[in-house]
Formats: C-alpha cells, structure tokens, sequence
C-alpha cells in the first residue's frame, strides 16, 4: 500500500509543470506560494501600485470584495485604509493562499475568506462599496476576463469602485522580459493569460463601468479602475 501510495505521489508530481528553476508552477503547491510571496515582497513597484490603489477607494466603505485574495495582503491594506468597513470577502483558489489569509485575518470578525475559482461564476455574495483585485484576473481567459468584469460591475452599489492591481503584456516581448527579469520572474509564468492595457479599459467600459483608466503603470504592472454608474438625480 505504502508503495502504491508513493507512486502515485511521484506521478502526481511529475505531471505538474515546473519552473526552470525548480520551483513547481501549480498554485496549489506551497513551493510555488512560498516563492511567490518572497518574491514580490521585494517588487518595489508592488508597494507602488498598491500606494496608488488606496487612493482611489472610496471614502465611504462598508463592505469590501477582493478577488484571488492570495495570502490577503491587499485586502489588509484596503481595511486598514477604510477602518469603518464592516464586512471584507476574500475569495482564491490556492490552498496555500487560502491558508494565510485565514491566520491573517483569524482574531478580525469582519473578513470571511472563501475558497472560489475566478474562472467560475461568483457566487451571490451581496454589494460592495468596492471591490479590489491584485495579480489575480490575468489567470483567466480574456473571455472569462470580460463576464467577470460585467458580474463585477452587477455586484458594486452605485458610484461604487472596481480597482485591479495587475499584470499585463508589455509593448514588446524584449519589453516584457526585462520586466519579468526586474521582477525576479526571467521566462514569465506559463499560467499567465496577459492582455495589454488598452483592451482591458474597452472590456471595463464594455461592462458598464465609467470613469475607467490606467491610473498607473510600472513597465508590466498596471492599476486599471472604474467606477460602477450612479442613477441620474
């Protein structure tokens, strides 16, 4: 048994790509997580586009979505920026993630974190004052990538903010390589789906969303908002 158990671990991991460096490209592996949260804890232009990102939340917010919350450190940062907020979802897909944001966010009753796949429909989760996301949508496909934008415009309360701190594909290959190699990525991710950034603000508007744009960018790192309509007076 114990051997039949083994073999099967060692086939398992061999049908999992691999990063040339060794680290495993699957999402639900914590070698993959762990260097992933090491790497870009070091990404200076992440603390960039997260800076600019807590700027364009609302003044008032009371209930917050982040989607692909990862270990939770986005939506840590835009409670800590809206402390009067009264209820946080964080939803992702990776174990791992999952695993830290829950002892993240353990000792505060205001944040629920759900296991979800963005490449799912979102459930009936309620409206938001604002929902957030960080280097999660480019995982999906671009089709996906346009309906979650109109399930995301359907679920903001009016004058309410979509911001998406994200990754996306450079002028150039040359352009995007040296990105990957600032980033301490060399090669990219092969589970990326990168678009540029003018298609996405057409997929954003395409959605309902107004008040859309690029507020900022470093080389493949961009902060896409909108903002979902209010009702004429």
């Amino acid at each position: 048994m114990l051997r039949g158990f083994l073999w099967d671990k060692i086939q398992s991991a061999k049908a999992r790509p691999w990063h040339p460096r060794g680290v495993s490209m699957s999402w639900k592996d914590e070698a993959k997580v762990e260097e992933y949260v090491e790497r870009v804890e070091r990404v200076a232009a992440r603390s960039a586009g997260e800076a600019e990102l807590v700027e364009v939340l609302p003044a008032r917010t009371k209930r917050v979505l982040d989607l692909g919350c990862g270990d939770g450190r986005l939506l840590a940062l835009t409670l800590g920026a809206r402390p009067d907020a009264v209820e946080a979802i964080g939803v992702d897909s990776s174990p791992p993630m999952l695993a830290r944001a829950r002892a993240r966010f353990a000792s505060d009753s205001r944040v629920s974190i759900l296991e979800h796949d963005l490449n799912d429909r979102l459930p009936a989760l309620g409206f938001f004052d604002v929902i957030v996301s960080g280097f999660a949508i480019h995982h999906v496909s671009h089709d996906r990538k346009r309906s979650l934008l109109a399930e995301v415009t359907g679920m903001l309360r009016p004058g309410g903010a979509f911001a998406n701190l994200e990754v996306v594909e450079c002028a150039t290959p040359e352009l995007h390589e040296e990105f990957n190699r600032r980033i301490g990525r060399p090669g990219g991710d092969p589970e990326d789906v990168l678009a540029r950034v003018g298609p996405q603000l057409e997929w954003m508007r395409d959605a309902g969303l107004c008040q859309v744009d690029c507020q900022w960018r470093w080389r493949g790192f961009a902060l896409l908002v909108g903002q979902a309509p209010t009702p004429p007076a």
